[in-house]
């Protein structure tokens, strides 16, 4: 991060990486416990999850106005301009995907009086990768690391993968048994969430590059 002449531009600039990280530290545990939630059957974890989102909607708003403040008082420009657009960008991106922790939270709501299953142990495994994805492109916000993003963008394949392969599963479990369609419904859902946590992690990567390179994400010219 650059060093300017005024104090109180670098400590903003400051606070609006330390408002995105907190935005992904509490995601990250969001996601974990609605996992938690789902598999344990526990109804009061999915009730704090749900809860417990709108703080996250309140920092996505902190960073909104830290932001203007910033382009309306410092006019940034280079480096810091795109600073301060990526964050803008990822905030809402991380709490689209606190969103999406929530609606887990919901589904597993729907599924306590079902018994266990290995289709919803599954989805441990199937979160696993969405949630190192947004880690990392957190991390490489933070660190201004291009590399890590691009990592992470090609991450996404994988989790497409592993997510397509689960939705046979079911249909497979579902055309066995249609007695198992309600529940393997709202797991369809949940699963969708999943992947939609990798896809919200790859649009993180990708303003993460645009902020370091100072070029449009063009996926033509990564592949």
């Amino acid at each position: 991060m650059n060093q300017h002449i005024v104090k109180a531009y670098d400590e903003e600039l400051e606070t609006l990486h330390r408002l995105i990280q907190q935005m992904g530290e509490l995601t990250l545990e969001q996601i974990q416990k609605a996992m938690n939630s789902l598999v344990e059957r526990n109804e009061q974890l999915a009730h704090d999850v749900i809860d417990h989102d709108y703080e996250i909607n309140h920092l996505e708003t902190k960073v909104d106005e830290l932001a203007i403040r910033i382009l309306a008082l410092r006019q940034p420009v280079a480096s810091d301009l795109r600073t301060v657009v990526a964050a803008l960008k990822i905030s809402n991106q991380v709490e689209r995907i606190a969103d999406y922790a929530s609606n887990i939270a919901k589904r597993s709501l729907m599924l306590t009086d079902f018994p266990p299953s290995s289709s919803i142990e599954a989805l441990s495994s199937l979160v696993e990768k969405p949630r190192e994805m947004l880690e990392k492109a957190l991390l490489a916000f933070a660190t201004y690391d291009v590399d890590l993003a691009l990592r992470v963008w090609h991450m996404d394949r994988e989790v497409d993968e592993q997510y397509n392969a689960y939705l046979l599963q079911l249909f497979d479990i579902m055309i066995a048994a249609p007695q198992n369609i309600g529940p393997c419904t709202h797991l369809l859902f949940a699963a969708k969430n999943i992947e939609r946590i990798g896809d919200q992690s790859s649009n993180v990567a990708e303003a993460v590059y645009t902020m370091v390179t100072g070029k449009p994400f063009k996926e033509s010219e990564i592949l």
